[in-house]
């Protein structure tokens, strides 16, 4: 029987890595790819309408207000605590 001969013509050698050629990511034309992506990505957001970006922004000010109050007070308590036991 007669073996068949592997040609290595068409392919890559073993070790071998084939340069394949790159655009530039600052190529005018890669720049345009990009924005046109973002755009369409753009599209995809559901942005919430004013009377739920009002009522979380007012929850966020006041829980704000709120944990500046308690962080403001633990300080102050545990400021007096340290200078107590340091006289």
């Amino acid at each position: 029987m007669a073996s068949k001969k592997k040609t290595r013509s068409s392919k890559a050698r073993q070790g071998e890595v084939t340069a394949t050629p790159r655009k530039s990511p600052y190529s005018p034309s890669a720049i345009r790819e990009f924005i046109l992506e973002v755009q369409a990505e753009f599209k995809k957001i559901v942005w919430p309408n004013r009377k739920v970006t009002a009522g979380l922004t007012g929850f966020v000010i006041v829980l704000v207000v709120i944990l500046s109050f308690y962080l403001g007070s633990v300080d102050l308590l545990l400021g007096k605590l340290v200078s107590s036991i340091l006289k």
